[in-house]
């Protein structure tokens, strides 16, 4: 059985979950790493959602690229699903990618593209929202703040530039404005 490819652009980069043979920055076109996604179980609950990265359509995200050996498929598979498709708001998907060491080569990664009709799918929310949400949400997994502020750094730490996730990053570390707490 050949070896095969998954893609993370989140909280997969720093937190796996499985043994891999090799991990490899990549570009996934077509798809953006986003804050869309309402998080009912590990970052937060249906009375107080969280919010966590999904793949939104449009531009392009940098990412890893892990490959796993083919005998591992199954088990792999079965592991993404459970934590990525708790609550059915990403669509599994294999998709093209491109590794950034080699920009010829281009593997099929499955990863987890969100899904628009899913009443979690938060969209393109306000800087204000964003800090609300993230700030007061636990789930399952802990805090919201620390997935976001870990995802900040480590996506720092490769290189790799998130606008919003840095500065919402800052807010977190600033707290919330004098005059109380945000809504």
């Amino acid at each position: 059985m050949s070896d095969f490819w998954v893609f993370g652009y989140g909280s997969l980069m720093w937190r796996p979950g499985f043994a891999f043979l090799d991990a490899t920055p990549a570009r996934l076109n077509g798809w953006h790493r986003s804050l869309c996604v309402y998080s009912w179980v590990h970052r937060g609950t249906r009375q107080r959602p969280g919010l966590v990265l999904g793949l939104d359509r449009g531009g392009s995200c940098r990412g890893i690229a892990y490959r796993l050996p083919g005998s591992r498929r199954e088990e792999v598979i079965a592991y993404l699903r459970g934590r990525e498709m708790v609550t059915v708001v990403y669509r599994e998907t294999w998709c093209p990618v491109r590794l950034v060491a080699n920009r010829s080569r281009r593997v099929r990664a499955l990863t987890y593209l969100v899904d628009r009709s899913s009443p979690q799918y938060a969209g393109r929310l306000h800087p204000e929202a964003l800090f609300a949400h993230v700030s007061r949400a636990v789930g399952r997994s802990g805090a919201n703040a620390e997935y976001v502020i870990n995802t900040t750094r480590h996506l720092a730490s490769l290189g790799i530039h998130d606008p919003v996730l840095e500065e919402l990053t800052a807010a977190l570390a600033a707290g919330p404005p004098s005059g109380g707490d945000r809504h």
